[in-house]
């Protein structure tokens, strides 16, 4: 016990605490920039060559690819099972081997998406120019990596430096110019080449040639041209040299000042707490060298929700234990609750030790894992405790009670905790998200119920065989004593009274009694059948961010977009007076706002791609803390904001979110196929057919227009002046995009110099139409005359799924309303036949949370039947019995009627969370019936009748089989009852395993010896039928011989 102990104290301080554990991710992601392409020739020139290139490579599950402006992005679904490393090197392989990637592409990037934990964002803002803030926001970074403790901190919001060169057609036509020769000169004159080294004798010097420029200001004095005077045309002199920043349309606003954000991740084996209170002492100190107006606010900090919740948590354990104790100290004498409690904390600290072997942290997982067991690890302790205690009390002495208890429910405690084990197993193996998710529960259960079996078997015994002889009632003093006997007089009433008069009847009535359970089983299925009980795969969890999302129809300039996002930050005003009525300035319920204009903010989750560009914007409110507004309920207030909002003209979508946890769309429908119009047209009526259902809102699909286009083709008579296809491309791109003339290291920055025409040379058409087309002798030409050029309009991301096109209708529900399980049903069964009759070649998929849904319950569903065997097979090797094993688990699907109770009376919805708790369930249940079971075997064995066995085990086994259902119920009972948003996950499993125990309790002391007699009936009955059968064989056997033999009398 003290190697438990110490074990545990030793290496709590080292284990690493984390809201949630590291899941390792399924997927590789395959980008490549094509810069200043459009979507279309981007899925052309990239995305179907990578895709061509890797299908079929072993480990492979999907691959999802959007081709977006100037951007391939292609995310490829692996396996669970694969591995990883050698689909990794496979892809790389494949993909650097194409060789017909367009010129103007960069090279392709190939990583393992790993998903990092956000510890902290802090933002920088205030009333200065953005080159400011950015440098402030590099130096911040730079400070807080010189801490040890803190390895990874981005910039974001802030675009990247580059120096734009920006010279007009009129220059460049007067000096007879082109931008190929002016980003040749400049790769010419910056540069640093290494010249080798002087050897002597005395030593060896090195030789550069260094010329690199790194700064703006530095390239005006490039030579572009060298005359026949010997005069020298600068590059000053023609052009205007920018060093600034990407032409991106990137604004991002936090109270209302101009923005840039750093984030603060943990990796590896960093401790979030220990970040944290890095950080927060750093902030402390540079906030007095701040510059005049500039803030430096911690906008979001998990690690406060991650001490949140482990104060939740670790209040319920606590609470939790005191009622076990309490619960024990009632029907066992104090000494021997107090040892049997004792294996509470030594499971604990024997599951912590091991924490760094399995690569467990303290997370919110395990410590639910730590809570749930936390009645059950006491489960087998009581069994034995009780047995001890029960031949203490008959007078044999200390020693032998001990061996002699531990010994006769040594069997059913072992095998008891195994079949638990099982039961646990499907939460730790299940496929998915979800069940990478959820594995810290099942492998902290598992770890806390091997070191409780120890300690029942080993530790327990040992210290109750030294306790004092028990001292005679008129020698024990105190209250405590004077309520264990009340109490422990009022149990042997109640079994004298009520319980062994009741197992009579059942005795006599059991069939009728089998019957009602029967009916019970099928009057909760119907209730689940008709929606009595609502089912959702995952709840709403409350959070502390309002999100706005706002998307405009593409080719919306920044300014318009911008224009729009007041309008939300204004209606973002008015909640917040709705919200802080009654309240004073300094307890607002809106602790901060922010806008981002050209992109999209990010939510901390595992995200491919993102929305980027000029038309969409997003606007952010940071609540304050859930106990601090009040419990005031996110959900309701992002509701009122919606509802505060005016319609804003021309918005594509707009959408309002406010869940802290989700698992994806409820609402994703794919629709795939090759007729893109068929697509939009399929996908136009099935989102008219969703917005006709209720409690369905926010819908949208990713069919929409892109920016206009205009289409440029090469003249047949321009080819008599020897320009091609090609050089018409690339001086149009040269002009409008830019010509990358070198790529500086600036620092941390890799910063782009491009040249190009001044902004106000390329706003219109007609600055196209009046481009001058150099022909390869050295003439202009006007763009008109060599080339065509067409008005289009392309598509603003084209999505595929496994080299098909894919567009996808999105939604959200009202969860008080409806939910999204039966909205999909119904469609699945209605409108999805409909729309695939009226449109071949059309194929529908779920994605989002209901492919999620689909994944996991699959998975759940053969892992659950896996358990279930095993159970099985444990139950019937102590039992040698093929259908006792039935017997005891016909309390399984009682206990899911419990649950399922429970869940009726706590006012919650059924969701998958809960379906885990009632997994976890089944090798609970089967616990108490094994020990009842058991004891009857052992009586029957030593001589007695059945019916005398039954019902004495009944008598013998109530107080260990009520005692462990109490504790087990009781130590969830806090967590049940909490209201705390922090628990909010964990509170349907912990209502599954509580209520399912509580009513199993009653199912194993009735029906199961109900059952037991029921299947000996049958036995009997088997064994009379077979044996007349028998009988009657060997009558007719020897009638049969009697009538041969006068025959064969006569013969001889």
């Amino acid at each position: 016990m003290l190697i438990l102990v110490v074990g545990g104290l030793l290496m709590l301080p080292q284990i690493r605490k984390e809201e949630f554990p590291n899941v390792d991710t399924d997927y590789v992601q395959i980008t490549v920039p094509y810069r200043g392409a459009a979507p279309e020739e981007v899925e052309k020139g990239v995305c179907i060559r990578i895709e061509e290139a890797i299908r079929g490579l072993e480990g492979i599950r999907k691959i999802n690819t959007a081709a977006m402006e100037g951007l391939c992005n292609i995310s490829v679904e692996l396996f669970h099972d694969a591995n990883k490393s050698k689909a990794l090197d496979d892809i790389n392989a494949r993909v650097y081997s194409i060789s017909t990637f367009p010129r103007e592409t960069e090279r392709p990037v190939v990583t393992e998406v790993t998903v990092t934990s956000t510890v902290m964002e802090i933002t920088i803002s205030g009333p200065t120019d953005e080159r400011a803030l950015k440098e402030l926001a590099e130096e911040v970074r730079e400070e807080l990596t010189e801490d040890s403790r803190i390895s990874q901190v981005e910039v974001l919001y802030a675009r990247p430096y580059e120096i734009s060169i920006e010279i007009s057609e009129q220059q460049l036509r007067r000096h007879g110019l082109t931008f190929e020769r002016v980003a040749e000169a400049i790769r010419d004159a910056s540069l640093d080449v290494p010249g080798g080294s002087l050897k002597s004798d005395e030593g060896e010097i090195l030789l550069r040639s260094k010329g690199q420029l790194y700064a703006g200001r530095e390239f005006e004095d490039v030579v572009v041209l060298k005359r026949a005077d010997g005069t020298a045309l600068r590059l000053g002199e023609i052009a205007t040299v920018v060093d600034g920043f990407e032409d991106t349309d990137l604004r991002v606003r936090f109270d209302g000042n101009p923005a840039v954000m750093l984030r603060i991740s943990r990796i590896g084996d960093e401790d979030t707490l220990e970040i944290a209170r890095a950080v927060k002492a750093y902030l402390a100190r540079k906030q007095d060298s701040l510059p005049s107006g500039i803030a430096l606010v911690i906008s979001r900090d998990e690690s406060q929700d991650l001490v949140d919740r482990l104060d939740a948590l670790l209040g319920n354990a606590f609470s939790g234990f005191v009622l076990v104790v309490l619960i024990l100290a009632l029907f066992l004498r104090l000494r021997v609750a107090l040892w049997v409690s004792a294996g509470i904390p030594i499971a604990i600290l024997g599951a912590l030790a091991l924490f760094p072997v399995v690569g467990l942290t303290i997370s919110s997982l395990s410590l639910m894992g730590f809570l749930l067991v936390l009645g059950i690890v006491v489960d087998d302790a009581t069994v034995v405790g009780e047995r001890i205690h029960a031949y203490q009390t008959q007078g044999m002495d200390a020693r032998s009670a001990a061996i002699r208890g531990t010994s006769e429910v040594s069997i059913p405690v072992i095998f008891g905790v195994l079949t638990t084990m099982a039961a646990f197993l499907p939460i730790i193996t299940i496929r998915g998200n979800l069940g990478s998710f959820f594995a810290a529960v099942g492998v902290t259960v598992i770890l806390c119920l091997s070191f409780s079996l120890v300690e029942s078997q080993l530790i327990l015994p040992s210290h109750l065989a030294h306790r004092r002889a028990r001292r005679t009632s008129a020698q024990r003093e105190g209250r405590v004593a004077g309520i264990q006997d009340a109490v422990s007089n009022w149990l042997e009433r109640l079994i004298a009274n009520h319980y062994n008069p009741l197992m009579l009847k059942v005795v006599e009535y059991r069939y009728l009694v089998c019957a009602i359970g029967l009916g019970c089983m099928i009057v909760m299925g119907g209730m689940i059948a008709g929606e009595r009980i609502v089912f959702q795969y995952f709840p709403s969890v409350e959070g502390d961010r309002l999100y706005a999302t706002l998307t405009m129809p593409e080719g919306t300039s920044a300014e318009v977009t911008q224009r729009a996002a007041r309008r939300l930050e204004s209606s973002a005003e008015r909640l917040r007076e709705r919200l802080d009525q009654g309240r004073s300035a300094q307890e607002s319920v809106v602790l901060h706002t922010m806008t981002s204009v050209g992109k999209r903010i990010g939510r901390g989750t595992l995200e491919f791609g993102g929305s980027e560009g000029s038309n969409y914007a997003e606007v952010l409110i940071e609540l304050a803390p859930y106990r601090e507004r009040g419990g005031m309920n996110s959900t309701e207030a992002a509701g009122l904001w919606r509802d505060l909002t005016a319609r804003i003209p021309d918005a594509l979508e707009l959408a309002f979110t406010a869940e802290a946890f989700s698992a994806g769309k409820p609402i994703d429908i794919q629709l795939r196929g090759r007729d893109v119009a068929q697509l939009g047209a399929a996908a136009a009526e099935l989102r008219a057919t969703l917005q006709s259902y209720d409690g369905v809102f926010d819908l949208s699909d990713t069919f929409r227009a892109g920016k206009q286009e205009v289409l440029l083709a090469i003249r047949p008579e321009a080819e008599l002046l020897g320009l091609s296809q090609r050089d018409l491309g690339t001086q149009v791109r040269q002009a409008f995009y830019g010509e990358e003339a070198q790529r500086v290291q600036r620092g941390r920055d890799d910063v782009r110099v491009m040249v190009r025409f001044p902004e106000a040379e390329r706003a219109s058409l007609g600055d196209l139409e009046n481009l001058r087309i150099r022909t390869a002798e050295g003439a202009e030409v006007p763009s008109l005359s060599v080339a065509r050029m067409v008005l289009g309009r392309g598509y603003s991301t084209i999505n595929r799924v496994d080299g098909q096109r894919v567009i996808s209708v999105r939604g959200d529900v009202d969860r008080s309303v409806n939910t999204p399980e039966r909205v999909l049903a119904s469609i699945a069964k209605t409108e999805l036949p409909r729309i695939a009759e009226r449109y071949p070649g059309i194929s529908f998929a779920l994605a989002g949370e209901a492919e999620d849904r689909a994944e996991a319950m699959k998975g759940l569903g053969e892992m659950s039947l896996m358990a279930l065997l095993i159970i099985y097979a444990l139950l019937a090797i102590p039992l040698r019995s093929y259908l006792q094993p039935l017997v005891i688990m016909s309390a399984i699907p009682f206990g899911f009627i419990g649950a399922l109770l429970g869940h009726l009376l706590m006012g919650i919805d059924l969701v998958f969370f809960s379906l885990l708790g009632i997994v976890a369930l089944s090798g609970v249940v089967v616990n108490a019936s094994l020990v009842l079971v058991d004891y009857v075997n052992q009586q029957r064995r030593s001589g007695m009748e059945l019916v005398p066995a039954v019902l004495r085990a009944g008598a013998v086994r109530f107080r260990p089989i009520l005692l462990t259902s109490a504790t087990t119920f009781f130590g969830l009972a806090p967590l049940m009852a909490t209201a705390n948003v922090s628990t909010t996950l964990f509170v349907p499993m912990a209502v599954s395993l509580g209520f399912g125990v509580l009513f199993a309790t009653g199912v194993t002391l009735l029906l199961v010896p109900a059952l037991y007699l029921i299947v000996d009936d049958f036995l009997r009955w088997a064994r009379r039928h077979f044996a007349a059968d028998a009988a009657a064989e060997q009558l007719e056997r020897a009638a049969a011989a009697l009538e041969a033999s006068p025959g064969e009398n006569s013969a001889n």
